[in-house]
């Protein structure tokens, strides 16, 4: 069956749809379109998001009209009937014949492909090619502020402008006023096998009854209008013989029955219906009053502020027993409460049911982290309970938040159909998404619920839970996925020298915030209720707790260049009175060794440095960093403060500080150093330790094993075992900051070396032949090369004979901006690959 349908909400694998007398359907990720499939198809066989493929919120938006197709009614284990739609223009489409195809047709499409003049549509007629040009889309494009371009699997609104070779290839329009001012006609020739809903006829008035009226149109055909879809202000002066325009709403196949609308948004092809205003879900009314009531079908009501609402008939009564029609007359009142609102019909969907306008919820809308909820046990899985909340409302207890201690065997404790009392951890209503907590301690606590980081002020005490336990402290969670850190030294009144084992997993406790950074998501925690947070509270905790020294490691400050030094730089750090004054080594300007070096090169002194982090105190200077992984790892307190909290398998974030012929000494944030031996440095075999690391190359080791009475530490290198399980999304992130400093140096060298930033690899440049070496490679000279040293090599001045003096064509290979030195080719093959 074939039905005119609107967005009523878009995820990113279904769009849920609203269809004509109230109902709903569900059109499948997998139901857009073909080339969107085979994009979908192509992205799970690659493993990887491909950027030609946007999601469904990307392409739609609630509100739009759309032409879908059922291709399947399911029925749920609790008797309820699911709808299964697609709005694929080769199954909406399919009556169509290339033949049948005529301009001024209006019918879906769907995007193919992007082109240099427009875009190829998918209008699911087999045989045709049907083009868009830009022209006739940027008006669409400007309006629906959906990006730039369309995007392969946006579904059209789609008018035909020119049909040529028999229907083999056709031009399309979706300008909005060309689509707007599009009727259906006798000349098009349509049929009633291929007719599609959403076209605007002409029609002529042939009976009116109480429940609708028979319309003809398009000469000999005929179609139905219920009493929801008359126009609601000329309801009563339809007469036979009228001629009015409408809309077709759907096409029976078997029984050939078409349904149409007169109502006004639909009259005009893209138009959209009206939306219930947001506060008006749920709201109760004290009185709404009967215009008409269908024995069949239910009851239309008028509400307070005008407008026309519809009860089904299992909505207005407890039972069909207790249902009285006489209390139904036109002009009764009720009390009733907004259930829904159908965007096909225009009207709100009431119920006068008394457990419904009583009941508490009646979306996920309505619910609010921290709430307490009844709620009724659908199942037990081992990812936790299912609890039906209300109708159409159901909520997850994870199995860690069953009870205040962890249950190995919960069905001994909840049975199926058990009256349970939780509280909303975590509601997200665009996601139907309520995860609730069984934890009694949670559930009757009478402190403040925690559910942003706003609200965590300095001296709040609220409950929250542990969800991790480690040797630098406990991770403590709250509602809405707000959580914090409670350091070692605060964790209780006597010194913890194992949290693990006093601490576990899902235990319920009060904590105290000792201080907040919202931006950063940053909370720090204390289980001593009775320490006054105040300044002298420090937001990290140094081996040696220093008053004199203003700075604690893992401070994030902004400096300037005072000289270049040859092994660093002596910078001040701004925003300080006392100007004091830092070091940064060469090696620590970046992650990468040869980025340091270019970085070094380009700085100049009274250049500002962002974000660089404070690292020790060591000797006469403060040392500053500005390795991005360096920082990451302090900032996420994935560090060790001292020898006694390193556990083997750790991973942690280091930097080289020397390389001995016998393995590697590795240095971390807060001083601690360990040592990789030779056989542990690489997964490749060891010859020279010099030819794998340098010194100042920022590495990730694993500790493989601590000697207490020594103080030693043992480390591997091996990236086969160095890796935290998400190797590309850390490979990505490390590529992306090499690439962001690579543009950093960039920006720096346009200042004083404008020339060298202008040759890039695989640029084509004129040169002049300066001098051929005893090797066999060649010198040159350019205008474009002024100042630079330009050389070729032997095999890459390819077959032909050069002579001092002479003009040649190359492609620059290679650029190194610190020894101003460039690579060229005069191969023949690679300057015919240059575009």
């Amino acid at each position: 069956m074939l039905l005119l349908g609107c967005i009523k909400e878009v995820s990113d694998y279904e769009l849920a749809i609203s269809l004509p007398s109230g109902l709903s359907g569900f059109v499948p990720v997998t139901q857009i379109s073909d080339a969107y499939s085979k994009l979908l198809t192509e992205q799970v066989a690659q493993g990887e998001l491909l950027e030609e493929l946007n999601s469904l919120p990307d392409m739609y938006s609630p509100g739009t009209l759309v032409r879908c197709i059922v291709t399947s009614i399911e029925k749920s284990a609790d008797g309820r009937r699911s709808v299964k739609l697609s709005i694929d223009p080769k199954k909406v489409n399919k009556g169509l014949s290339s033949t049948a195809l005529a301009a001024g047709m209006l019918l879906s499409g769907s995007v193919l492909s992007v082109e240099d003049h427009g875009y190829l549509i998918d209008i699911g007629v087999a045989g045709t090619h049907a083009f868009l040009p830009h022209q006739k889309a940027k008006n669409y494009i400007k309006a629906v502020k959906k990006g730039p371009d369309l995007k392969i699997g946006q579904n059209l609104n789609c008018l035909i402008v020119e049909v040529k070779n028999e229907g083999r290839v056709v031009c399309l329009s979706i300008d909005r006023s060309e689509v707007a001012a599009s009727i259906a006609s006798e000349r098009q020739n349509w049929a009633l096998s291929n007719l599609l809903p959403g076209l605007v006829v002409k029609a002529r008035v042939q009976k009116v009854a109480p429940l609708g009226m028979k319309l003809t149109f398009l000469s000999y055909f005929t179609g139905i209008v219920d009493f929801m879809h008359m126009d609601p202000e000329k309801s009563m002066s339809y007469s036979p013989d009228q001629v009015v325009k409408a809309c077709v709403l759907s096409v029976h196949p078997t029984s050939r029955a078409v349904r149409l609308t007169l109502r006004a948004p639909f009259l005009h092809a893209g138009g959209a219906p009206r939306q219930l205003p947001g506060q008006r879900m749920g709201a109760v009314l004290e009185e709404a009053t009967v215009k008409a009531f269908y024995k069949q079908f239910g009851a239309v009501f008028e509400l307070d502020d005008g407008t026309l609402a519809f009860a089904r008939l299992k909505h207005l009564s407890k039972t069909r027993k207790s249902f009285k029609p006489g209390a139904f007359k036109e002009g009764c009142k009720h009390k009733c409460r907004i259930i829904d609102y159908s965007l096909m019909d225009e009207m709100c969907v009431i119920s006068l049911k008394h457990q419904i306008i009583e009941a508490r919820f009646l979306q996920y809308q309505d619910i609010h982290t921290g709430d307490v909820v009844q709620g009724k046990v659908l199942s037990l899985k081992p990812i936790g309970m299912q609890v039906k909340v209300a109708d159409g409302i159901r909520g997850l207890v994870p199995s860690l938040h069953l009870s205040d201690v962890i249950l190995k065997q919960p069905e001994k404790k909840y049975n199926i159909g058990d009256e349970v009392k939780c509280r909303v951890l975590e509601c997200n209503p665009g996601g139907k998404k309520l995860i609730l907590t069984l934890k009694k301690s949670l559930v009757q606590s009478k402190l403040p619920v925690l559910s942003n980081y706003e609200d965590a002020k300095p001296g709040l005490i609220t409950h929250g839970f542990v969800v991790c336990a480690r040797e630098f402290g406990c991770i403590v969670k709250f509602y809405n996925d707000v959580k914090g850190l409670v350091p070692k030294n605060e964790l209780g009144s006597d010194p913890i020298s194992c949290p693990d084992k006093v601490f576990y997993e899902g235990q319920v406790l009060k904590v105290m915030v000792l201080k907040c950074e919202p931006q950063q998501e940053r909370l720090l925690l204390s289980f001593r209720l009775s320490s006054k947070p105040g300044p002298e509270d420090k937001w990290k905790c140094t081996p040696k707790e220093k008053q004199e020294v203003k700075y604690q490691i893992g401070e994030i400050v902004d400096v300037k260049i005072l000289k270049k030094k040859d092994n660093g730089l002596e910078v001040s750090i701004l925003e300080d009175e006392d100007n004091v004054v830092g070091w940064i080594p060469t090696l620590h300007l970046s992650d990468f060794v040869g980025t340091s070096k270019l970085l070094w090169h380009c700085l100049q002194e009274g250049d500002v440095l962002p974000r660089v982090m404070y690292l020790s105190d060591k000797g006469e200077h403060i040392i500053l960093s500005r390795k991005s992984a360096v920082i990451s790892a302090v900032q996420e307190e994935q560090v060790v403060r001292s020898f006694s909290e390193i556990q083997p398998g750790m991973l942690l974030t280091g930097y080289v500080r020397n390389v001995m012929p016998f393995g590697v000494f590795v240095e971390f944030p807060f001083g601690v150093t360990g040592l990789a031996p030779k056989v542990s440095m690489s997964d490749k075999f060891v010859t020279d330790t010099k030819d794998h690391f340098v010194v100042g190359q920022t590495v990730i080791a694993k500790v493989m094993s601590i000697d207490e009475e020594k103080q030693r530490v043992l480390l591997n290198l091996k990236v086969s075992e160095c890796n935290s399980g998400d190797s590309a999304a850390e490979s990505f992130a490390l590529l992306n900051q090499y690439f962001k400093e690579l543009k950093e140096v960039r920006d720096l060298l346009k200042r004083g070396e404008p020339s060298i930033c202008e040759l890039v690899p695989g640029k084509g440049v004129h040169l002049v032949v300066q001098d051929l070496k005893e090797d066999g490679s060649a010198l040159f000279s350019g205008s474009s090369v002024t100042g630079l040293t330009v050389t070729a090599t032997r095999y890459h001045l390819g077959d032909k004979n050069i002579a001092p003096g002479e003009k040649r064509k190359a492609m620059v290979l290679h650029v190194d901006a610190l020894t101003s030195e460039v690579y060229v080719s005069l191969r023949e093959e690679l300057l015919k690959q240059r575009p």
